[in-house]
Parts: C-alpha cells; sequence; structure tokens
C-alpha cells in the first residue's frame, strides 16, 4: 500500500513490546499464546508475531461456553432459549414452544452469530422419562459451564433437589423466574416485583433448603429491557472464568446499556492482537481489518438483520432505529475502500493503527432519542 509507511522496525518492536508488557487488560487468551507473542517480539520478529497474534485471535474466537437451560415442563425454558439469543418463538432455528412439554431429548441450540455459544434446551425435570434422582445424569451434567434453572409460577420442590444437586457437584446455576410480567398483572401489584407472595416465598423456600444461591432473576420475554435481565447479563460474565467471559459476552443481546459498555470495553481489549495480525509485516494487511471490523459492527447489533429484528421487537420502523445510530456505519458499509480510507488517515505504524481502530469501535448510539 503506497501510502502506508511503517516506522523502522527496531522502534515498531520496541514500542510494541513495552506495551505488550504494561498492559493488563489484554484479551483473554491462554497464557502461553500471549507469552509466545510477546517472545516473538521482544526477538524482533514482527513476520512471527503477526503469525501469534492470528493464531491467538482464532483460538480466542473458538473458545466452546455451553449453558443448559432447564426447569419442570412448561415454565418456558424454550422460550427463554430463543429470547436469550435475540430470537423470537416464530423465527428460523428457534426453540420449540408449547403449552405442554415440547422438549423430550436435550437440544442443542447454537447462537446465530456465535456458534460456539451454545444453549441446550434440556427436558423438563419431574416428568416420567425424567425423574429427579436420575436427571443430571441423563442430561450429561459435566458438558455444561452452567445451569440456568427455569421456573413458572414458582419454584418447586423439583428446582429446588435439582440445585441442590448441582451445588453438590460443584457447578455454577442461577433461577430464573420467568412470565413475571403474567404474574404480576395477575396479582394487581402494578409493577411492584418485590412485593408479591411468590418472589417472597422463592427466596425463603431456597434458604430454608440450604441452597448457598438465593437470589432469583425475575425476568419477561417480552420486555427484556425490564425487570431483573440485566442484572443476570452481569451476573453471568462477572462469575465466569475469564477465558470464558469474551464468548458470554459478545452473545448477549444489545438490550442492556451496561451490558453495551462492556462489549466495547471488552473489543477494546482484542485491539492490540487485531492490530499486531494485521501491520507486523512490510504492509497493512486490510482483509483482517475488514473481517474484524465487521464483526465489531455485528457485536453491536449494527447489521440490516439485527435491526430488523429489533424494530420488530419493539414496534418501530427500522429508519427509525437507522436514524439514532451516530458516528458508526453499518457491517456492510465495511468495505477494503473504506479501511483504505481510514488508513490514508495515519502512517499505519502499529501504534497508529491501535488509535485508529480504538477510535472507530462503536460507541453510543443515540437509542434514547429514538425513545428506545
Amino acid at each position: 500500500i503506497s501510502h502506508c509507511f511503517l516506522p523502522r522496525q527496531a522502534e515498531q518492536c520496541t514500542a510494541v513490546a513495552t506495551a505488550l508488557a504494561d498492559a493488563e487488560e489484554l484479551p483473554k487468551i491462554p497464557e502461553e499464546d500471549m507469552e509466545a507473542l510477546k517472545a516473538a517480539v521482544w526477538k524482533g520478529n514482527l513476520t512471527e508475531a503477526a503469525a501469534k497474534a492470528k493464531e491467538a485471535l482464532v483460538r480466542a474466537d473458538k473458545i466452546p461456553l455451553n449453558i443448559a437451560v432447564t426447569g419442570v415442563a412448561g415454565s418456558g425454558k424454550s422460550s427463554f432459549v430463543n429470547a436469550i439469543r435475540g430470537l423470537g418463538d416464530t423465527d428460523y432455528s428457534s426453540a420449540a414452544i408449547g403449552i405442554t412439554e415440547t422438549t423430550m431429548e436435550s437440544t442443542a441450540y447454537p447462537h446465530p452469530r456465535y456458534p460456539d455459544v451454545i444453549f441446550c434446551d434440556l427436558p423438563g425435570i419431574g416428568t416420567p422419562a425424567f425423574k429427579s434422582d436420575t436427571y443430571l445424569e441423563q442430561v450429561t451434567f459435566s458438558h455444561y459451564d452452567f445451569f440456568i434453572i427455569i421456573s413458572s409460577p414458582r419454584l418447586t420442590c423439583h428446582d429446588i433437589s435439582l440445585a441442590q444437586e448441582i451445588q453438590r457437584l460443584g457447578k455454577k446455576f442461577y433461577f430464573v423466574h420467568s412470565k413475571v410480567d403474567l404474574d404480576l398483572t395477575n396479582e394487581k401489584q402494578n409493577g411492584d416485583k418485590e412485593g408479591t407472595l411468590k418472589w417472597r416465598n422463592c427466596i425463603k423456600d431456597l434458604k430454608e433448603a440450604g441452597v448457598a444461591s438465593t437470589q432469583v432473576f425475575l425476568i419477561s420475554k417480552w420486555d427484556l429491557g425490564k425487570y431483573d435481565f440485566p442484572k443476570l447479563q452481569k451476573v453471568l460474565v462477572d462469575e465466569l472464568p475469564s477465558h470464558k467471559r469474551h464468548a458470554c459476552l459478545q452473545s448477549l443481546s444489545n438490550i442492556v446499556k451496561e451490558t453495551l459498555k462492556k462489549k466495547k470495553e471488552q473489543l477494546q481489549t482484542q485491539i492490540w492482537l487485531k492490530s499486531l495480525a494485521s501491520c507486523l509485516s512490510l504492509i497493512c494487511d486490510v482483509a483482517i481489518l475488514v473481517f474484524h471490523m465487521k464483526r465489531y459492527c455485528l457485536a453491536f447489533g449494527l447489521d440490516e438483520e439485527s435491526l430488523t429484528r429489533l424494530a420488530k421487537q419493539i414496534d418501530k420502523p427500522v429508519a427509525e432505529l437507522k436514524s439514532a445510530i451516530r458516528n458508526s456505519p453499518l457491517a456492510s458499509a465495511i468495505t477494503k475502500e473504506f479501511i483504505l480510507s481510514l488508513l490514508s488517515r495515519s502512517l499505519c505504524g502499529a501504534l497508529m493503527v491501535v488509535e485508529l481502530i480504538l477510535n472507530f469501535v462503536p460507541g453510543k448510539t443515540n437509542w434514547d432519542g429514538a425513545g428506545l
């Protein structure tokens, strides 16, 4: 690229190596990968460093996350699996729903954008085919990173016994009380979730059963931004091992503002690897920048498919959503020509590219102005 001049190699290696040594929030990749990358940079071998950076990026994006969604038959497990993946109950690849138990075997539902993040809709516990005492063995307990136990209209003895067994075996679990909007309507509580008898009974029952985690997240699939869905997203990310957090965070819906902020922070920690992979050579590898900048847009729902789905969910025109987006192009606009126009504004050294990409990461869109 004629307009892209790299600084002298020795100076560039020193600058990049110093930054790598000082940065505490680098991508959560295996330690051995990061050490190999640092070693290549300190040796002054930029070609090897670029190759190590590419390998680390591939590994970071392939970390599997298996989430089990379980509960009694008819509690709303399948609807939750759809909602947390950003899908409606009638969308393509959505989990089947019904008034009676429709899940007769464990069914894996990959996230539509991040296929290594899998939500598994487990059969309802407490049915003749899946009794409490053999349930975890039947659904291959060891396969899952954590469990989400769905309850509606209230916790049952099966839910509590399942939690006790998961706790005994040393894995995380989270209670989700679905359909809370219907409960509030029925009980005429005017939105005061903590005033419901069911809510108080849930906490009481868990404490009496000796369950360590007594928090119950109250949600409604019709309004994920309301009630406890934001808290649930935060807890899921915060309590995962560091190397799994990236996979979980990128799969979460963009309805919650705090999640958007965390996604941006997480993506910023990967900017070093992306710039190293693309620009530690004689020329900038524009294809790598195009690929990853498109992924940035997809992570924030800045693409036609995501905007169309969101518009349907909140009953607003797509054009209104697009008008609320500031400073960030849609994924379809990220082309080689677009990248070259950005690169032409800098000297294209590795550090310059880092700053360039950092400025590009989508920030806050004007969703408030759109009444979202």
